[in-house]
């Protein structure tokens, strides 16, 4: 049989080498295959799904007493007289449920602790959840974004943030929020091609490959995360900020695969940076923020300079409801830099925004973000859709809530302990980091053949092993796929797990299956060794 050519699969993005691991993961009927290449939990948050249920149920009864006089099963708008009073009233009916009994202290908590007003809350609640009207505002609706904001803000670590000057958009998820960034950036006039990116690595390997689209064309500095200094960024890789044709700064915190929140020391420099460099743009996407203790975001120390992406997908099990927000201030340097635009570019954008307000040279970034997430023209169709606001209004709600944080320290030990379960049986001492969220490992493969054989076995390994070759033999051999560092922007041979998508034991077996093939190549290394 002829020997497979793998280096046909180096250039590969690391999600479509995926399905060629899966396919011959699946290739034997006798085992079954661990896939810990996708970051997708199979944990999820279950009591605000009962709630947006049960808030359905009394939706749909409430648009049937509009038209009650039809028996077609057709609706109308629910009437506003007494709908607080009727919500509170199936509220007590339904007590019994999980789903209701969060709805009834949801509504106590909204009104109570967050001082909003009652029936708007229930209005935009039961209309949102039918989804019988555009998104008005189209950015946001109002209840919702007061409600999502002092959410973020809280686990950002930035809840001394001012509410009334800030933002938020509600987007499809995490990944529509950087196209959209990445596309109003370059609409308005903000990067352009040959422009200087800077992007903390290793990171979410499509943002890597995004600056090198022909829409972009711009030119990545890499600020390399130092595996020796727990994957922080050391202060020399940070100063490279400094330079003024670095137009913006990309980074996923934690960081994603290494998983490492930026420590303090980081914080600091990076706010240094900025005091020095006032037009510089943070973006930063913060998904796993939430497994964190203690997070504090690039929003929380540079707030004016910070485009922040948060996405629900990870923490509350929701990758299927594509739920996520942009959050920027109204005092955002980006709205600066576009008011100091040349003349002829202003110009240019005056009238690109023109059919949308009579003074689109006000317009804010955040709303040209809108604008622009629709081309413009389907401004008035913008906006999330508003079942898709309810959920994510009751998942924060959730969070906040829980005033002794057991969903979270669940979800925390959780991935701790598979993390735990896989390193103990690959024999490898894993190091703990108080900045480490857990959520992925990267299985480091010089240092794991180091602790486990000595430096001389760690080193035959690296001249004599392609490592995309070990992935594929690992998923033929173990059924156990896993991803390639080195698409990630990882310098050193490796691969990454995600701990989040099963189970503990079967992660323990993902170890046993590593340490064997470990120990199968030390046989190998042994015997080669000696014949020489």
């Amino acid at each position: 049989m002829a020997k497979t050519d793998y280096s046909q699969y180096t250039q590969l993005s690391p999600f479509e080498l995926k399905d060629n691991l899966i396919a011959l993961a699946q290739s034997h009927a006798d085992r079954t295959m661990l896939n810990a290449g996708r970051g997708n939990p199979n944990f999820m948050a279950t009591v605000p799904r009962r709630a947006l249920f049960q808030l359905g149920l009394f939706a749909a009864e409430e648009s049937e007493m509009s038209f009650s006089f039809l028996s077609e099963g057709v609706g109308g708008f629910p009437l506003q007289d007494g709908l607080t009073e009727r919500f509170q009233g199936f509220l007590r009916r339904h007590a019994q449920s999980p789903g209701v009994a969060f709805l009834a202290r949801a509504l106590s908590y909204v009104r109570d602790q967050l001082g909003l007003d009652a029936d708007t809350f229930v209005r935009e609640m039961v209309e949102g959840v039918l989804g019988c009207n555009y998104p008005v505002p189209d950015r946001m609706l109002l209840t919702s974004e007061a409600i999502v904001k002092e959410y973020v803000l809280r686990e950002m670590g930035a809840s001394t943030l001012d509410r009334d000057g800030l933002d938020l958009f509600a987007v499809e998820g995490g990944t529509a929020a950087m196209a959209y960034i990445f596309n109003s950036l370059r609409e308005n006039g903000l990067i352009a091609p040959g422009d200087k990116i800077a992007i903390g690595s290793p990171t979410f390997t499509p943002y890597l490959e995004i600056p090198h689209l022909n829409d972009y064309e711009l030119v990545e500095v890499l600020i390399e995360a130092d595996p020796d200094l727990g994957w922080q960024y050391p202060e020399a890789e940070l100063r490279k900020l400094e330079d003024p044709a670095v137009r913006a700064f990309f980074v996923v915190n934690p960081s994603n695969p290494p998983s490492v929140k930026i420590n303090d020391a980081g914080l600091r420099t990076i706010a240094d940076i900025v005091a020095k460099r006032p037009d510089l743009i943070l973006l930063t996407d913060d998904v796993y923020g939430t497994f964190a203790d203690d997070f504090r975001s690039l929003f929380a120390i540079c707030p004016a300079n910070t485009i922040l992406v948060y996405s629900f997908s990870k923490y509350f099990g929701a990758t299927g409801w594509r739920l996520g927000v942009i959050a920027t201030t109204r005092d955002s340097a980006v709205d600066r830099q576009i008011a100091a635009l040349p003349a002829d570019t202003r110009a240019a954008l005056d009238k690109r925004y023109a059919s949308l307000t009579t003074e689109p040279a006000k317009m804010k970034f955040i709303d040209r973000l809108v604008a622009d997430s629709r081309a413009v023209a389907l401004n008035h169709t913008a906006g999330l859709s508003t079942p898709q606001q309810v959920q994510m209004v009751l998942f924060a709600l959730f969070n906040m809530m829980d005033a002794g944080g057991s969903y979270k320290s669940a979800l925390k030990s959780i991935i701790r302990r598979r993390d735990a379960a896989l390193y103990r049986q690959l024999g490898e001492q894993h190091r703990d980091d108080e900045n480490s969220v857990d959520y992925y490992t990267l299985i480091d493969l010089q240092q794991t053949c180091r602790a486990l054989h000595g430096d001389a076995f760690a080193a035959w390994v690296l001249k004599t092993q392609n490592p995309i070759e070990l992935l594929f033999r690992i998923a033929d051999e173990t059924g156990v796929v896993l991803l390639p560092g080195k698409g990630f922007g990882v310098l050193h041979p490796s691969a990454r797990a995600s701990l989040a998508n099963l189970n503990e034991y079967q992660y323990a077996a993902i170890g046993s299956a590593l340490r064997k093939l470990v120990d199968e190549y030390f046989a190998q290394f042994k015997a080669s060794a000696g014949k020489s």
